[in-house]
């Protein structure tokens, strides 16, 4: 009110609407403990090339049970996520990282049927990936079909924009193996964006694969 009323000396700035969780946020990179991968040797499909990961896009969802979940993006899309609970990402824990594996768009209905289908089942049979089958990680506790998880996702690619660039609604699933050194992780989702005009673009089904991070195999 009183800036309103006397004026002000330097312009407002734009609040911040991202989270910082760990130092990592949209324009920073983040090293990685590449042993956290290849101490898993063969028995793991998940491969990265680098160590070193260029975040150029973000993105934020809130869980019905009030946890959030942050999403960190490269350009080629491998996914660095934590989860926590509070929206600014300070109560932080459950790091994962992904790499895509497959995108493909569904041609009709029933191709998008078939695809909910089998993200309902207990197991993800992967083989029309090149995958092996994954045991349901959510709902893990119960064999009976379950419809998979429908949530909206806020995208960022800039940390002084005061509107998303994107929002994409995803119905998904994940799934996790054990190996014998660790676990691996596969995400299968149905997703939709929307973008700042609130046009609907392309559906496409993915797949991600991934793995848990411990603090100390990665920085920012």
């Amino acid at each position: 009110m009183f800036k309103r009323l006397f004026g002000s000396s330097a312009p407002e700035v734009p609040a911040n609407r991202l989270a910082t969780v760990r130092n990592i946020t949209v324009g920073r990179t983040v090293s990685l403990d590449p042993l956290a991968w290849r101490r898993l040797g063969d028995t793991t499909r998940f491969t990265l090339d680098r160590d070193v990961l260029d975040i150029t896009a973000q993105g934020h969802l809130e869980l019905e049970g009030g946890q959030h979940v942050h999403r960190f993006y490269t350009d080629d899309h491998v996914m660095l996520q934590a989860m926590s609970d509070d929206a600014a990402g300070q109560e932080n824990y459950d790091f994962t990282l992904f790499i895509p594996w497959t995108s493909a768009y569904p041609p009709g209905e029933r191709e998008r049927r078939i695809w909910r289908d089998r993200l309902s089942a207990p197991v993800f049979q992967g083989a029309a990936e090149e995958l092996p089958d994954y045991p349901r990680f959510w709902f893990s506790e119960s064999d009976a079909t379950q419809a998979p998880v429908d949530l909206w996702e806020t995208i960022w690619d800039d940390r002084t924009s005061t509107t998303p660039y994107s929002k994409i609604f995803q119905t998904c699933m994940l799934y996790a193996r054990d190996l014998p050194d660790g676990r691996e992780l596969m995400l299968a989702l149905e997703m939709q964006p929307q973008g700042a005009d609130g046009r609907p673009g392309d559906i496409t089904h993915e797949t991600m694969v991934g793995i848990p991070l411990e603090m100390a195999e990665f920085r920012a």
